[in-house]
């Protein structure tokens, strides 16, 4: 018979992969999980604008290698680099909300 656990919800599953909230090893995962969203979305948003990475790179002004990492989730980003590839390079609005 096969040994399946069972979890009550998704924030189960998360405690027993990585910790409970505010351990090193859940931080580390929510920023990483965090920076994989960001990135998801700029890629995302780049593809329907019709650019490559280059291109958007050049209206943003950064570095295509640049782009590719943050789309790839592996790259911290700076605020001011983040509204420049979204409102210069995406042509788009930035909307942030503390809650």
């Amino acid at each position: 018979m096969e040994n399946k656990e069972k979890y009550l919800d998704f924030e189960d599953l998360l405690e027993k992969r990585h910790g409970k909230i505010g351990s090193q090893s859940r931080d580390d995962f929510e920023l990483k999980s965090k920076a994989f969203i960001i990135g998801e979305m700029i890629k995302e948003e780049r593809k329907l604008a019709k650019l490559s990475q280059e291109q958007l790179a050049e209206k943003a002004g950064t570095k295509k290698s640049y782009i590719s990492r943050i789309e790839n989730g592996n790259s911290d980003i700076q605020l001011t680099t983040l509204f420049r590839i979204v409102e210069s390079g995406l042509g788009k609005k930035l909307n942030l909300s503390i809650f």
